[in-house]
């Protein structure tokens, strides 16, 4: 799915959490693996703790809740 000049891909950065990509997209994995999303916004997952890799499962937060201790 190649970008065009008129439209280009936006992606939204969050601190401590996936990348917001707006779809449709094609991920391309280390091991060359294509995975698709025709969704209009996807979350790519950046802390490598998803268990639906390349997408962003929110196993992020119960990380940092984890690190954050006791309140």
């Amino acid at each position: 799915m190649p970008n065009t000049p008129e439209r280009p891909r936006r992606i939204r950065v969050q601190r401590n959490g996936p990348l917001l990509v707006e779809g449709p997209v094609e991920v391309v994995g280390e091991d060359g693996e294509v995975t698709v999303s025709n969704r209009s916004t996807v979350a790519v997952c950046t802390c490598r703790r998803s268990q639906t890799l390349p997408w962003c499962d929110t196993s992020h937060r119960c990380r940092d809740r984890h690190r954050a201790g006791p309140a």
